[in-house]
Parts: structure tokens; C-alpha cells; sequence
């Protein structure tokens, strides 16, 4: 599945760590004047998510507290999951960076099931971290989720490794999508309700993509 990326992204996409055939590896720079809005708004934004919680926080009201128009935030970050993914962006880059370039087996260096598990359970521990503001940015839109910059390098990292094992490119990019799914943030927040606990998930998934990986 080909997602098409469109609308906010977050800044820490596979195209800043130049991740191989997702995007050019250099971002424009900001102007000075743009990027001192935008830590204004992000500060606001972090505050009242704190203070209030994710829900509780409308555009206009960051906008307010942030001390910009309400068109600014508009068009940089779209909606509010456009915002989250912005502030989630520091947390993205180390995962990210820690799979291209860390110590094994989340880096390079272990074999593709051994990378597939501890990527499972290193985003976990990302989502887990910061529960309300994940969800935020995979659902204040439809198809949010597919539209965040980091969710290709996701889908990539774990497309090459099913690659890495032997499957078909087109079957690797499915493969890749089915073990995402149940990484969505709404979807474990809802196990969570329904009283999963959170190692029980954590094995369960972890133990899911070395399977998956396993069988190819």
C-alpha cells in the first residue's frame, strides 16, 4: 500500500536522516521570523496539552496562548494532528537514528528477526511514552496516521528488513503495513482500557513481528 504524502508533516521524516529512496535528505530551512513562530506555537502547544490534556485543546486556544493569528498555526501545521507530530518529532529522531546508525539490533549489524523485534519494541516504549499525543497525530484527521513523515520510515525500515528475509518487495510493503497496524496508538490505548497490561502487549507484538519475520 503506496500512502501519498500530503498535509503536515513531522519534521523528523526519514527524508531528514536521508533514509534510502524516501524523499531528498536536506528539508528547506526555515525563515528566522517562521521558526520563531513555530517554537512559540510548539511551546504553547506543550503547555496546554500538559495542563489541559490533548483533547481539551483547540487550535484557536494555542493560537491565543502562542501570541499569533489563528491562520499561522493553520498553515503550518494544519490541525492538531499536524501539532502533535511536531512535538513528537525530537522522540521520532532518536528512534530513528538509533535504527540507522545505533548499536544491534535495533541498529544495523542483527539478523532481520532480531531488528524486526527490537524496532517492535522500541516504538512501543515511543508510543507508551507519550500516549495522548501519538494518538493525537495518527487521528485528529482521516488517514492522519498515513500522512505523518515518520510512518514511511516506519513502513520502509521494516519493508527492507522483511526484504532482508526473503520476501517479494510488494509482499514486504503489506507485510510491513499488517505489522504497523497494531502499533496504532488508539488501538493499544484501547487495549489498555480493557484491561491488557502493558508487558503483556509488549510481548505479545514483539513476539507477532518475529513470526511474521520468521516465516518468510
Amino acid at each position: 500500500m503506496s500512502v501519498e504524502r500530503s498535509g503536515p508533516q513531522s519534521v523528523s521524516s526519514s527524508e531528514s536522516l536521508g533514509l534510502p529512496g524516501v524523499g531528498p535528505p536536506h528539508p528547506p530551512r526555515e525563515r528566522a521570523d517562521a521558526a520563531r513562530n513555530r517554537r512559540k506555537v510548539l511551546d504553547a502547544a506543550a503547555a496546554l496539552f500538559a495542563e489541559r490534556g490533548v483533547d481539551a485543546v483547540s487550535l484557536d486556544l494555542v493560537a491565543a496562548e502562542a501570541g499569533v493569528g489563528k491562520g499561522t498555526v493553520f498553515r503550518r501545521f494544519g490541525d492538531k494532528s499536524g501539532l502533535a507530530a511536531a512535538l513528537l518529532d525530537e522522540r521520532e529522531q532518536q528512534l530513528q537514528r538509533a535504527i540507522l546508525c545505533g548499536p544491534p539490533p535495533l541498529g544495523p549489524g542483527a539478523p532481520p528477526v532480531a531488528r524486526a523485534a527490537a524496532f517492535t519494541r522500541g516504538y512501543l516504549d515511543y508510543v507508551f511514552d507519550n500516549p495522548e499525543l501519538v494518538r493525537m497525530s495518527e487521528t485528529a484527521s482521516p488517514g492522519a496516521r498515513f500522512r505523518i513523515g515518520a510512518f514511511r520510515f516506519w513502513h520502509q525500515h521494516l519493508a527492507v528488513l522483511l526484504g532482508e528475509a526473503g520476501e517479494p518487495a510488494a509482499r514486504a510493503s503489506v507485510l510491513a503495513h499488517a505489522l504497523l497496524a497494531p502499533l496504532a496508538a488508539e488501538h493499544l490505548l484501547a487495549q489498555l482500557a480493557a484491561g491488557a497490561q502493558r508487558a503483556d502487549l509488549v510481548d505479545g507484538l514483539v513476539r507477532h513481528a518475529e513470526l511474521v519475520v520468521a516465516g518468510c
